[in-house]
C-alpha cells in the first residue's frame, strides 16, 4: 500500500468512527431527553449540517438536503423551524458517512491542496477534512456527556469504522 493510500486509509477510518460515534449518540438517545432544554435534537443537526457543509468541494454552493434548510447560517442563533426526528437525524447521518467516505477517497497529492474557502476559513482540502473531523468529535463528546447525564450511559467508543477507501 502506498504512503497515499495508507494515510487515506488511516484517514477514513478516523473520520468514519467519528460519525459512527455521532450515530449511535443519535440513535441511543431516549425520547425524553430529544427535545429538552439541552436540546439533543438540535446539537446533532447542527453537527450534521456542518459536517455536510465542511464536505462540500464548493462551500458557496451548498444546500443541505431536504427537510433541512441553511437556518445554521443564520447567525441571529434562530433554531430551525421544527424539532427533527430521530430517523431524519440518522438518515442524514448516513449520507454524510457517505459523502465522506467518497471525499476522502478522491483525494489525489494533486488536489489535496486545493482550497476550501469561505469568509472564515482557508483551509487545504486535507486540512478542512481534519477540522471537520474535529468538529463531529467535539459535539458528539457533548451529546455522550448529555446522555450519561440524563440516561446514565453513554454508547460505545468506536476505535475505528469497519469500511474501508480504495
Amino acid at each position: 500500500m502506498s504512503m497515499d493510500a495508507a494515510l487515506k486509509e488511516s484517514l477514513w477510518k478516523q473520520f468514519g468512527a467519528a460519525i459512527d460515534m455521532l450515530e449511535q449518540a443519535i440513535s441511543e438517545c431516549p425520547a425524553e431527553l430529544w427535545d429538552t432544554q439541552e436540546k439533543f435534537w438540535y446539537k446533532a443537526y447542527h453537527t450534521l449540517f456542518f459536517l455536510d457543509y465542511y464536505l462540500s468541494s464548493d462551500p458557496k454552493s451548498f444546500s443541505p438536503p431536504a427537510p433541512f434548510s441553511l437556518s445554521e447560517f443564520d447567525n441571529s442563533g434562530t433554531l430551525p423551524e421544527r424539532v427533527y426526528s430521530k430517523v431524519e437525524l440518522v438518515t442524514y447521518v448516513k449520507q454524510c458517512y457517505e459523502k465522506c467516505r467518497q471525499r476522502i477517497e478522491r483525494i489525489t497529492a494533486q488536489n489535496s491542496h486545493e482550497r476550501w474557502v469561505n469568509e472564515y476559513r482557508n483551509y487545504s482540502t486535507f486540512e478542512i477534512l481534519i477540522y471537520n473531523m474535529r468538529h463531529v468529535q467535539h459535539h458528539t463528546g457533548q451529546l455522550y456527556l448529555l446522555l450519561r447525564q440524563g440516561a446514565g450511559k453513554a454508547p460505545r467508543w468506536v476505535s475505528q469504522t469497519p469500511s474501508t477507501v480504495s
